[in-house]
């Protein structure tokens, strides 16, 4: 009996269960989430890092490598960001005037006379404008973005060769050339922008940028390795350009100063008399403080006069890039208007 009755129990049971189980509804959300349990005990230290592994601390380090040369760069001409602001976003201006776009163009294989690309990019001038910066993420990332020689798109069949200031010559060139007499042997000066440009140092240095006058590379082409490089970032890669007396005393011991022998003071005087016989014959105007080229038609000697002052104070060293050739051009310019 009491056998038959635990049979009809857990039959009931299992009955029971099996309804409830049917009848039962989705599973519910889960409830929130109980205490954190205690932290587990730590494991064992790492391995110190070995910096010196890594690449990048070959410029990123403590030492003065990228600030000693960034300040002195910010107070440069080139760095302070006055060729961006004047002509940055000019089509025919950007390959010089913005850091980015010259970058562009000589990864491009091309000229600043050639280039007709993107200008979006408008940058101020900055180390990767003239080194291949985060190419390698190493220190040969301080290496030149070219030292090409550069063949100049406006004098035709002339190529500078200076070693590291084949990077400075793809701007600092003429823009154009003063022209040929037409058939009354005049010269026009199409614009009051006439002349070589701003930048033609390295036309300068060769010889090959004045009117009237068939020039010569200068010593400090033929004699200087690097030229631009050499005498302007000196030993100590002075970031600001500006030329030394130190850096002109390795090859001229006893100099004290720039005017050797007196010769910028004879340039400059023999200029500001070619200045004043332009003003008096009308081939120059002195506007807003400044001096412009007058628009005309002039005989070929007067005009190649006004091309080679130009050239001389566009060049900006007085004759000490090529002391020759620069007193031959004055001479020549000075003769016109005997």
């Amino acid at each position: 009996m009491k056998k038959t009755t635990s049979l009809l129990f857990l039959l009931t049971f299992l009955v029971v269960a099996v309804v409830l189980t049917a009848c039962a509804g989705e599973q519910g959300p889960p409830g929130p989430a109980g205490p954190a349990g205690p932290a587990g005990p730590a494991g064992p230290a790492g391995e110190v890092a070995d910096m010196s592994s890594l690449t990048c601390t070959e410029c990123h380090n403590d030492t003065a490598i990228i600030t000693g040369k960034k300040i002195p760069w910010e107070n440069s001409v080139h760095g302070s960001g006055a060729g961006l602001a004047y002509a940055g976003g000019r089509d025919g201006c950007a390959a010089c005037h913005s850091g980015a776009s010259f970058s562009k163009m000589v990864a491009e294989g091309l000229t600043p006379g050639t280039w007709e690309g993107d200008i979006a990019d408008v940058t101020h001038q900055d180390c990767r404008t003239c080194h291949q910066i985060h190419t390698t993420y190493t220190g040969a990332d301080w290496a030149l973005e070219t030292v090409a020689p550069v063949e100049y798109y406006a004098v035709e069949g002339v190529t500078y060769d200076g070693g590291a200031g084949n990077l400075c010559a793809n701007c600092h060139q003429p823009r154009r050339t003063a022209g040929e007499p037409d058939a009354d042997g005049n010269i026009e000066v199409n614009s009051t922008h006439w002349g070589p440009h701003l930048g033609p140092q390295s036309a300068v240095l060769i010889g090959a940028v004045g009117a009237g006058i068939e020039g010569n590379p200068g010593s400090h082409f033929s004699l200087i390795e690097d030229t631009c490089v050499a005498c302007h970032l000196g030993e100590n890669d002075n970031h600001t350009f500006t030329p030394t007396v130190s850096a002109c005393q390795t090859c001229h011991t006893d100099l004290e100063n720039f005017d050797l022998n007196g010769f910028q003071t004879e340039v400059a005087a023999k200029l500001a008399e070619l200045e004043e016989a332009l003003l008096t014959a009308g081939l120059l105007i002195v506007e807003d403080e400044e001096v412009h080229p007058v628009v005309g038609f002039y005989p070929a000697a007067q005009a190649q006069a006004l091309w080679n002052y130009l050239t001389i104070v566009d060049d900006g060293s007085l004759g000490v890039h090529n002391p020759g050739y620069v007193e031959q051009l004055l001479d020549f310019s000075l003769a016109a208007f005997e």
